[in-house]
């Protein structure tokens, strides 16, 4: 379950916009607040049904726009191969450091991870 909340907030992050205001609040509510759809109906005086059917259809819409575009599904691959990248560029300084002290290799790999380091920046903005 929690991935699935995970892989829902993730939609929600990069599709939110895309909800109406009613379906983004009983969204938020239920995954980022964590209330029950019997607390969001109370707050807003309808049925828990009514609420799970705004909820359904919301969580259909963010999934048909992850389907057609593959945003997220790119971005984790992204995010995925930069610290895949930052571990062997690791990997290259440590092995440059004990075994030829190349200065050169040395700034390289700085430039690298300085560089790497930018993009993951960049991925906690999103």
């Amino acid at each position: 379950m929690k991935d699935q909340a995970l892989q829902m907030t993730m939609l929600y992050d990069f599709y939110g916009d895309l909800l109406t205001q009613r379906q983004r609040e009983f969204y938020d509510l239920y995954y980022n607040e964590d209330l029950s759809l019997a607390e969001i109906a109370e707050n807003y005086g309808i049925t828990r049904q009514g609420v799970r059917d705004v909820i359904v259809r919301a969580e259909a819409i963010l999934n048909g726009f992850e389907e057609k575009t593959g945003i997220v599904r790119r971005f984790l691959h992204v995010r995925s191969t930069v610290q895949e990248l930052s571990e062997l560029n690791e990997a290259i300084a440590q092995h440059n450091r004990a075994r030829f002290r190349d200065p050169k290799l040395e700034l390289l790999t700085r430039e690298i991870a300085r560089r790497l380091s930018s993009l993951e920046e960049e991925d906690h903005g999103i």
